[in-house]
């Protein structure tokens, strides 16, 4: 995923606070609220667990797309946006995943 269409999916996810609920499936979930989306992502998620145990690339490549938009929805949903994910991401470089992980259980 470029950083352009990142930018391009924000824009859309932004317009459709705005829109009809009927209309449109992003503001459909927005007007169901943040349980509704984290709903959406724990099927996601779980989707995207068992295309992991298959040997159908295309299968999880589609149902890791299907993660990463729901949780843009839900950062959107909570006012944030893909860049602080990205800001974290690069935090981490160079970063034992380890000694990073060990380094938020004081939070």
């Amino acid at each position: 995923m470029t950083a352009e269409v990142l930018e391009q999916l924000a824009a859309i996810l932004e317009q459709r606070k705005g829109a009809d609920p009927a209309t449109s499936y992003v503001a459909k979930l927005y007007a169901g609220g943040l349980d509704l989306i984290r709903k959406k992502i724990g099927e996601e998620a779980t989707e995207v667990v068992i295309a992991a145990g298959h040997d159908d690339d295309t299968a999880l490549i589609h149902e890791v797309a299907d993660l990463w938009f729901h949780t843009l929805v839900a950062l959107a949903a909570r006012e944030l946006d893909h860049h602080a994910v990205l800001a974290e991401l690069g935090r981490r470089f160079g970063v034992s995943g380890i000694e990073e992980k060990a380094s938020r259980r004081g939070q």
